[in-house]
């Protein structure tokens, strides 16, 4: 089952004391923030759906002004929280990348046919993603997000293959 929201940051801060907060994204594109008319906060375990009414940055960190949060103590209340869009929302990607929400827990095979493990997570190493494989015993193994390791994804069928380049595990 595909995610229904994505996590694009987290609110780690207030700044000023007009209501803005400070959000860590979690999106290589922070002027993705500048789009959004609004989001969902996550707060006590429940989507609440806010109004963005200004976006500007400082540092590697996205400042957020909502609608209704009008100064430092109704922001302070916000520290912590997560911040959701609804999947679609969320920018088309171009072809043969996909969301790391959508690859975590999907089964890894290599082109014999034999299970390798699931996506336990992703990374970017800069020059391009890692993908993390876990298997049943905890054992874990890198591979490159490379065309020449990465065969196949399909993920309405849960299934990743690649080939194993010699060293790699």
């Amino acid at each position: 089952m595909k995610q229904e929201y994505f996590e694009i940051g987290q609110i780690v801060n207030t700044f000023g004391i007009k209501g803005f907060v400070k959000v860590k994204p979690f999106t290589d594109d922070l002027e993705r923030f500048e789009e959004l008319k609004s989001v969902f906060v996550v707060k006590n375990k429940e989507l609440v759906d806010m109004q963005i009414e200004e976006v500007k940055y400082h540092k590697n960190l996205v400042l957020i002004k909502f609608k209704g949060i009008e100064d430092l103590n109704m922001a302070e209340k916000l520290k912590g929280c997560y911040i959701k869009i609804h999947r679609k929302d969320a920018r088309k990607l171009p072809k043969d990348t996909y969301f790391i929400a959508d690859l975590i827990g999907v089964s890894v095979y290599d082109e014999d046919g034999n299970l390798l493990g699931k996506v336990d997570d992703i990374y970017n190493n800069k020059v391009h993603d890692i993908y993390v494989i876990k298997d049943d015993l905890g054992k874990q193994i890198l591979l490159p997000s490379t065309k020449e390791v990465i065969k196949e994804v399909d993920i309405d069928n849960d299934k990743i293959i690649v080939h194993l380049i010699d060293g790699l595990i």
